[in-house]
């Protein structure tokens, strides 16, 4: 009996070779893609945060910034803080601040660090599949160095992107083990080896002595596959679609459907195989979908038409296509302009359906291309726009997993037309390189804007238009820094884009706080209420106002019900116990001192703070300790020295 898989192998992929050489190429090409990434993205290592999520993710978040505790763990599996449940990416970061520090230099370099492992697992993941050492490094090369995967490095709070991808890989490649070792006839080639059949194709190929008898190990591989999956949802649920790509590499390159004849039969086989990853996707799916609408993520349908939705759709597609190719004008986000031009639209349906038709009238000769196309049709679908996230219309991050397949095509859709026009050798590797390098030079380009909220924000206003969102975070970054005027006229331009955005009354609330124009304060953040009340922060900032007035009875109903809505507010805490401190009624502020340092038990001011509340309590010996543990933590500070020589020359007397 003869089975022909000259179609799913190439007798290039089975020359015969030493395992030491074979092992120390692998070994050799993964070093030299880790470290070509490395040079490339290591500016990254320098950067700054940003003011877009990271607050949520790491700057602001008390539970991340004081490291992995058992209450803190506990924290990520049960909160749905960015309406998004995503336990292991919090934990990542936490374990970040335990490690590094509350500095951006941990998490910067972790990301990148991930960044590193996945371009190898791609290489590792195609190099198994398919055996071919140079297009697999290819492949891994555009992966690493494509500049529409900057945004998933470089922005920290898209630690959920590199880690989820690192999981997702790893399940791939576990799934490829399984697939490899099954018993059945799941891989043509290496069964019929298996039954001793002779094989046409990869004749060079015969296996080494004990390299196929491993098969009882195929349940180990599986359940693996299923574990990493699992950890992958929990890093990011934009995984959900990965059964699927599992079901397009039992095309190609596993060859797991072999023959018209077989290909009903074992399609029923491979479906079933996969129900418990289905059914993980399914699990993640309703929990994402539950918590996103509780924490207000999801546009409805009034905002956003389902028409207009299917129109983003085939429109991102087309838009992810032409950025892969000629990467320019990226931005951290791409505003939904709710409905696109019906030329553009047209334009794009026709593209994508072409493209999809073809991919599958190519798919015999060619079942790369089929394989190719859908892994990126189909892993883009959770976040295509059908169900409306956030603000934008697209994303370069969404593009870290899916480009994969785009790339693939590319790689061996060269060397299949290399090898029909035998095209010199030399000339394939000039074009390989020009295109890396290019795609290198403009990979450091694009992350030159992630430098700080300034730089990057710039950048989006410059290359998107109507972009309110750039025009707040830009501006909240210039009233920080002292640039009050220039800060006004961004939070007063993103409001004519949008007048009902919360954020950005807050914002400008917050600036007018910082010029001590306290009415203006008030009104700005009265009117964020109005339009999202029950918002934690603005109830906060709004008390400290009325604090600021005098208006005690005011600023602590604000504060509790900031406290309420977010017991875990160490700032509300603070300043509800400051106006307690005020009114005298100690006990209540050093609880709610105490509680703040439960929070945040590095906070020289609370401790200071805490001090002052038990000087008039008349507790010196406790007194004297927040002192000195606020100077330990602030060394110098004048304020503290006084209020320490003070209490000190107290107690001597």
């Amino acid at each position: 009996m003869e089975i022909d898989v000259s179609e799913r192998m190439t007798s290039e992929n089975f020359k015969p070779a030493g395992k030491t050489n074979v092992f120390a190429q692998r070994v050799v090409l993964c070093l030299l893609l880790a470290a070509v990434t490395l040079v490339v993205y290591w500016p990254v290592a320098r950067y700054d945060f940003v003011n877009y999520d990271d607050p949520d993710y790491f700057t602001s978040n008390a539970h991340v910034q004081t490291g992995l505790t058992l209450p803190n763990t506990v924290w990520s599996f049960s909160t749905r803080q960015t309406a998004n449940w995503h336990p292991l990416t919090w934990l990542s970061l936490m374990l970040d601040a335990e490690l590094f520090g509350k500095g951006p230099f941990g998490p910067h370099f972790t990301n990148l660090l991930f960044h590193l492992a996945n371009t190898v697992l791609v290489f590792l993941l195609l190099r198994r599949l398919t055996a071919a050492n140079w297009r697999s490094a290819l492949v891994a090369a555009l992966f690493a160095l494509h500049p529409l995967h900057v945004e998933s490095v470089a922005w920290i709070s898209e630690r959920k992107d590199v880690l989820s991808t690192f999981f997702g890989l790893l399940t791939l490649l576990f799934y490829a083990g399984y697939a490899q070792r099954v018993t059945s006839d799941g891989w043509p080639a290496f069964a019929a080896l298996r039954r001793g059949e002779q094989v046409t194709g990869i004749e060079e190929t015969t296996p080494a002595p004990g390299s196929l008898r491993v098969t009882c190990h195929a349940s180990l591989f599986y359940g693996l596959a299923l574990l990493f999956f699992a950890l992958g949802l929990m890093s990011k649920p934009m995984l959900v679609t990965l059964p699927l790509v599992m079901l397009l590499l039992d095309w190609w390159p596993l060859g797991r459907v072999s023959s018209v004849e077989c290909r009903v039969s074992r399609a029923r086989h491979l479906v079933v195989e996969k129900i418990p990853f289905f059914i993980l996707s399914m699990i993640s799916c309703v929990v994402t979908f539950i918590v996103q609408q509780k924490g207000g993520a999801v546009v409805t349908l009034m905002k956003i038409s389902l028409a207009g939705r299917i129109e983003n759709a085939f429109v991102s597609y087309a838009r992810y296509l032409g950025k892969t190719f000629w990467p320019v004008n990226l931005a951290v986000l791409y505003p939904h302009p709710i409905h696109w031009d019906a030329g553009l639209v047209v334009f794009s349906l026709t593209l994508v359906i072409g493209l999809s038709v073809a991919a599958v009238w190519l798919g015999r000769r060619f079942p790369f291309a089929f394989t190719g196309w859908f892994w990126f049709v189909g892993t883009l679908v959770p976040v295509i726009g059908l169900v409306q996230v956030g603000i934008q219309s697209l994303a370069d991050r969404y593009t870290y997993v899916s480009l994969i397949g785009v790339f693939t095509i590319l790689v061996w859709g060269l060397g299949a037309v290399c090898a029909c026009r035998r095209v010199p050798r030399p000339l394939i590797i000039l074009l390989s390189m020009t295109v890396l390098v290019a795609c290198a030079f403009r990979t450091r380009d694009q992350l030159r804007h992630w430098q700080n909220d300034e730089t990057l924000f710039r950048h989006a206003l410059a290359v998107t238009k109507n972009n309110y969102l750039a025009y707040n975070n830009l501006g909240t970054w210039l009233s920080k820094n002292g640039q009050i005027a220039e800060a006004m006229d961004c939070f007063h331009k993103s409001l004519q884009i949008n007048p009902d955005d919360s954020d950005v009354l807050y914002n400008l609330g917050n600036t007018f706080a910082k010029l001590g124009n306290w009415d203006e304060a008030i009104n700005n953040y009265k009117r964020a209420l109005q339009i999202i009340p029950n918002q934690p922060d603005i109830l906060d900032n709004l008390g400290f106002a009325f604090a600021a007035k005098k208006q005690f009875a005011d600023a602590i109903a604000c504060f509790e019900a900031a406290l309420k809505l977010n017991p875990d507010s160490a700032d509300a805490h603070n300043n509800l116990a400051t106006v307690l401190f005020i009114q005298k009624r100690l006990d209540e502020a050093i609880r709610h001192f105490r509680e703040a340092l439960r929070i945040t038990p590095e906070n020289p001011q609370i401790y200071s703070n805490l001090g002052d509340a038990l000087v008039k309590q008349g507790q010196t010996a406790e007194a004297m300790r927040c002192y000195q543990e606020a100077l330990r933590l602030k060394p110098g500070d004048p304020q503290i020295k006084a209020k320490l020589q003070a209490l000190g020359a107290e107690i001597s007397n």
